[in-house]
């Protein structure tokens, strides 16, 4: 049944069930996630307090990055999440020498915004190392510890297994994160840089906490309608 259509192939691990990459609800997931980071990470070029509270301009868009990234996981298996992970890491290296291209580009007479250009996209390329390197480390660490709890427990234990996934893919990501970042945004001395990374992993976490039940019930949706895990969890 399933077998003699690609698009509908069916994915097992041990006990976990996987549907196929090869739907266009996976491309979707897919894109969305690619313009998360790429908007993420321009908005982290700016510092951000809150009174004693520092963060970025990015810091309410990339949670959503792995909430896309744990529906991934759980309803495609980790190698779509591996394949998805690496084509964001590209996407958003893609952006810095677009937007490199951008500032060179000769200006125009009546154009006076060359200034502000390159003071809001120019450290843009430092941004994304650093955050393409904390989310290349994080969002694998996350689908890893997720996918192999879902080997052990099947279709059990949803919410334990996005809460524990999440808690060791951003703390990694965020340690990461920061630590190249902090320079660029003007971050110098050790306490505000332990307050960076301590006010980014709560906030992150705890925002994915807080939408456990909202990513639940998505991934419930997309399973639901994908042909070939629909076909799974019938059979098994």
């Amino acid at each position: 049944m399933g077998d003699s259509n690609a698009d509908n192939k069916l994915i097992r691990t041990k006990s976990a069930v996987f549907a196929s990459a090869g739907s266009p609800y996976f491309s979707t997931v897919l894109t969305m996630m690619g313009a998360v980071v790429i908007l993420s990470n321009i908005g982290a070029s700016k510092g951000v307090s809150f009174g004693p509270l520092i963060t970025d301009g990015g810091f309410f868009l990339f949670p959503l990055a792995y909430i896309l990234g744990d529906v991934i996981s759980e309803v495609y298996g980790l190698k779509a999440a591996r394949r998805s992970i690496l084509v964001t890491f590209a996407l958003a290296f893609f952006a810095v020498f677009c937007f490199w291209v951008m500032i060179q580009l000769p200006s125009a007479e009546f154009y006076d915004g060359q200034e502000a250009l390159e003071r809001t996209l120019g450290p843009i390329w430092q941004i994304v190392v650093a955050s393409a390197c904390g989310f290349l480390v994080g969002q694998l660490a996350n689908s890893w510890v997720l996918v192999k709890l879902k080997e052990r427990s099947g279709e059990r234990g949803l919410i334990l297994r996005l809460i524990g996934s999440s808690g060791v893919g951003e703390f990694l990501d965020t340690l990461i994160f920061c630590a190249i970042a902090a320079p660029v945004i003007g971050i110098a001395d050790a306490p505000s840089f332990i307050n960076y990374v301590a006010v980014g992993f709560v906030y992150k976490t705890a925002v994915e906490i807080i939408f456990v039940p909202v990513t639940s019930v998505v991934i419930r949706w997309f399973k639901k309608r994908e042909p070939s895990y629909g076909e799974t969890v019938a059979t098994s």
